[in-house]
C-alpha cells in the first residue's frame, strides 16, 4: 500500500491542534523566544524504530527553522540507550511539540516491535503475518504503516477494499452459498471472496460455494490442520482469533497461508523514548 503522506500531514496537524490549542503557556512564559536548542531523542529500551518521518513532520509544522537528523534507519532495531534523532531548532518550538512527536514515535515503534516479534516466531517461510481493522480511530494509516515496518503485511485497509463474509453476513444473506454468489456476481475481479468459518463442515460448504479464501476463526491447531488437509490447495487459508506468540509456531505449521493478529495494533505497548534539550548559543 502506498503511503498517503498528505493524510498523515493532516493527522499531524490535528494532533498538534489537540495538544497546543490556544498556545503553550508554560513554554511561552519561561523560555526566551530567541533561544535556540538541540533536542536528542533516545530510545530507552530495545525496539524496532518506526515513525521517524512522522516525527519530522511534527517538528517542521511548528518550529521556525528546523534541522531534523535521523540517526538510525526507519525500521532499524536498536538497543536501549540508542540515539534515534537529533533536532536543531528554536527552543520554544522543540518544547512545544516534543510530546506529540514522542507519542507518534512511541506508538508506532511499539507496533513495529511487536510485529517483528510475531514475524520472528513464524516457522514456515511461506506464512505471512497480517494485521486487522482493530486500529485506533483515525490512526489506521499510521498503525498499518508500522506493521509493514515491522515486517508484517496489511489485510484490507477498510470495508471498501476487501470482501470478508462473516457469520452475520451469512445470516442476513440466507446462507453461505447465497452470500458467496451475491459477492462473486458483483465484486471487482481483482478482489478475493473470503469467508469466515468455524468448523470443518463450514469450510467445506464455503469452498463448494466458490470462496477464494477462508478465515479460520478461533479454531484449534488440530482443526486448522484438518481444514488445510481437506482444502488440498483449493483456497487460501487465514488463521485468526487468539493467536498468541506461544501458539504462533504451531499455527504456522498447520498449512495456513496467513495469520492475522489484532493485537499488533490494539495491544502493542508503547516503546519508552525521551527527548533531552540543550540550549545553543
Amino acid at each position: 500500500m502506498e503511503m498517503n503522506w498528505e493524510l498523515v500531514q493532516e493527522i499531524v496537524r490535528r494532533a498538534l491542534a489537540e495538544d497546543i490549542g490556544a498556545g503553550d503557556l508554560t513554554t511561552r512564559l519561561t523560555v526566551d523566544e530567541r533561544a535556540s536548542a538541540t533536542g536528542l531523542i533516545v530510545c530507552n529500551q530495545e525496539a524496532v524504530v518506526a515513525g521517524l518521518p512522522v516525527a519530522k513532520m511534527v517538528f517542521e509544522e511548528v518550529c521556525r527553522t528546523v534541522v531534523f537528523e535521523m540517526l538510525v534507519e526507519e525500521g532499524q532495531r536498536v538497543q536501549a540507550g540508542a540515539e534515534v534523532a537529533r533536532i536543531k531548532a528554536d527552543a520554544r518550538g522543540i518544547l512545544t511539540v516534543e510530546r506529540t512527536a514522542l507519542n507518534f514515535l512511541q506508538r508506532l515503534s511499539g507496533i513495529a516491535t511487536l510485529t517483528a516479534e510475531y514475524v520472528s516466531r513464524v516457522e514456515s517461510p511461506t506464512v505471512r503475518i497480517l494485521d486487522t481493522r482493530k486500529t485506533s480511530p483515525l490512526l489506521r494509516i499510521l498503525e498499518k504503516y508500522a506493521v509493514r515496518i515491522g515486517g508484517g503485511f496489511n489485510h484490507r485497509f477498510g470495508l471498501y477494499d476487501g470482501i470478508l463474509i462473516k457469520d452475520n453476513h451469512v445470516a442476513a444473506a440466507g446462507g453461505v452459498r447465497e452470500a458467496v454468489r451475491r459477492a462473486k456476481e458483483a465484486a471487482p475481479e481483482h478482489l478475493r471472496i473470503e469467508v469466515e468459518v468455524r468448523t470443518i463442515e463450514e469450510a467445506e460448504e464455503a469452498i463448494a460455494a466458490g470462496a477464494d479464501m477462508l478465515l479460520l476463526d478461533n479454531m484449534s491447531i488440530e482443526q486448522m490442520a484438518k481444514v488445510a488437509s481437506a482444502a488440498r490447495g483449493r483456497v487460501l487459508l487465514e488463521a485468526s482469533g487468539g493467536i498468541t506468540l506461544e501458539k504462533l509456531g504451531a499455527v504456522s505449521r498447520t498449512g495456513v497461508h496467513f495469520i492475522s493478529v489484532g493485537a499488533l495494533t490494539h495491544s502493542a505497548p508503547a516503546m519508552d523514548m525521551s527527548l533531552t534539550l540543550e540550549l545553543r548559543n
